[in-house]
């Protein structure tokens, strides 16, 4: 069966060049995601100021006579709520959105000088590189407190997380360190060529 070309038939299809998919500048790409990165970090920075004023409360809220189910997939088991695991579960909650909310910052500020069509500042290094930190401490944050729920509160219900489990999460920091060093050879080049000029 034989399809008519569809300029023949009057259809054009859209030509995606660089004048029409800037990924630079005012009107590209990066400006769209710094918008979507911008609400990102209200909405999170809303659930984090909501969820510290929760670990607050829990500081003074009576507790008597209530249960946690801890479970997995298959089984469960009850036990009853004391003041410091509320604390550890709101307290660990907050700090692993707080430590995104720090990281979406970073990013709004890295896409802020995309949008202007200038990201090989040295400031981008400094901002990448506490992004890999920072998502360094969340991972290793979330991986010993994961043991700790499934040492401490759930033996037998939760399965600690293995060390195979890391293998994206530190593969993805290792992306942002190589990115830091890209962006800083970046910077030195483009310094370099000011200074030629």
């Amino acid at each position: 069966m034989h399809l008519p070309k569809l300029a023949s038939i009057g259809i054009r299809a859209p030509r995606l060049t660089g004048a029409n998919l800037r990924t630079l500048g005012p009107g590209s790409v990066s400006s769209l995601l710094k918008i979507a990165l911008d609400v990102a970090y209200v909405l999170l920075a809303l659930i984090t100021g909501l969820l510290l004023l929760l670990w607050v409360a829990s500081i003074f809220i009576p507790i008597d006579n209530l249960n946690v189910t801890v479970s997995d997939d298959s089984n469960g088991r009850q036990m009853p709520l004391t003041r410091p695991l509320l604390l550890f579960g709101v307290g660990a909650m907050t700090a692993y959105f707080g430590g995104f909310l720090m990281i979406l910052r970073g990013l709004r500020k890295i896409f802020r000088t995309l949008t202007l069509g200038d990201p090989f500042q040295p400031d981008n290094v400094r901002r990448l590189r506490q992004i890999g930190l920072i998502l360094a401490v969340v991972t290793g944050g979330v991986w010993v407190a994961q043991g700790l729920v499934a040492a401490r509160l759930a033996p037998g219900v939760m399965e600690p997380q293995g060390v195979s489990d890391l293998l994206t999460p530190v593969f993805s920091i290792l992306v942002v360190f190589v990115l830091a060093e890209v962006f800083r050879e970046g910077a030195r080049l483009r310094r370099e060529s000011e200074l030629t000029i």
